[in-house]
C-alpha cells in the first residue's frame, strides 16, 4: 500500500476518530497513527500479518475499540493496559499464549474476544475487570477452569471448543454469570459441577459435544432449578 493510500486514511481517521485498514498485508502496527493518539476512538487493523503491538499503543488514551482479529501477534505489550477507556478488545485468531500482568487494569473493558489463540487457562487478570460483559475464550487450548474463575464478573462466558475436562466448584459463584458455554470440551458428566446447576445465576448452559449425553444432565439434581431460570430468562426476552 502506498503512502498517498495510507495519507488519505489517517486524513479521513482525523475527522472520524476511527482508522480501519484491514486486509492489506501489513506486518508493522503503523508507526504514523501516533499522530492521532488524542483522536483516535476505534482502531481496526484485521485480517494483516502484525506480529507485535509496540509499546505507542499505550498512548491511546481515548481509545474505545481495538480490532487486531487475524493478525500474528504472540503477546501483548503491558503498555495496551494503560488504555483506561478501552471497551472492546478483539484479538480472534492470533497466536497469544497469555495476558499481559496488568491486564485488570483495562477498568472499562465490557468485551473481550480471545477464541483461536493458545491460551492453557482461564487468564486470572479477568477477575479484576468490574465491567466486563462478555468474555470469549472458545477454540484455545484451556484444560482446566481454576478456582479464581469465581471471582469473574462477566454476564457471558464461552469456552467451546478447548480441552477441558475440570471446572472449579467456584464456578457457581460468579455473580452475573448468566450464559456457560461449555460445548466440544472433554468434561464427563461426573467433572460438571452440580452446583451449576442447583445453586448458581445461570441460566444458559450450553455442554453439546463432550462425553456424556445431554439426556444425563437432566436426571442430576438440581436440573429443575436450572430449567426455572432457563424459562424465566427466555419469558423476559421473548
Amino acid at each position: 500500500m502506498g503512502n498517498s493510500a495510507l495519507k488519505a486514511h489517517l486524513e479521513t481517521a482525523q475527522k472520524t476518530g476511527v482508522f480501519q485498514l484491514t486486509g492489506k498485508g501489513l506486518t508493522e502496527f503503523p508507526e504514523e497513527l501516533q499522530k492521532l493518539t488524542s483522536n483516535l476512538r476505534t482502531i481496526d487493523l484485521s485480517n494483516n500479518k502484525i506480529e507485535l503491538l509496540p509499546p505507542l499503543i499505550g498512548k491511546f488514551s481515548f481509545l474505545k475499540s481495538l480490532v487486531l482479529n487475524n493478525n500474528k501477534l504472540t503477546a501483548l505489550p503491558e503498555e495496551l493496559c494503560r488504555l483506561k477507556k478501552l471497551e472492546t478488545l478483539h484479538l480472534n485468531g492470533n497466536h497469544l499464549r497469555q495476558l499481559p500482568a496488568a491486564f485488570g487494569q483495562l477498568s472499562a473493558l465490557k468485551t473481550l474476544n480471545l477464541s483461536g489463540n493458545q491460551l492453557r487457562t482461564v487468564p486470572t487478570q479477568l477477575c479484576g475487570l468490574r465491567h466486563l460483559d462478555v468474555v470469549d475464550l472458545s477454540k484455545n487450548q484451556i484444560q482446566n477452569v481454576p478456582d479464581s474463575v469465581g471471582e469473574l464478573q462477566a454476564i457471558e462466558l464461552n469456552l467451546n471448543q478447548n480441552q477441558i475436562s475440570q471446572i472449579s466448584v467456584q464456578i457457581s459463584h460468579c455473580p452475573r454469570l448468566k450464559v456457560l458455554r461449555l460445548e466440544e470440551n472433554c468434561l464427563e458428566l461426573s467433572m460438571l459441577p452440580q452446583s451449576i446447576l442447583s445453586d448458581s445465576q445461570i441460566s444458559l448452559l450450553a455442554v453439546e459435544g463432550n462425553l456424556f449425553e445431554i439426556k444425563k444432565l437432566r436426571e442430576l439434581e438440581g436440573y429443575d432449578k436450572y430449567m426455572e431460570r432457563f424459562t424465566a430468562t427466555k419469558k423476559k426476552f421473548a
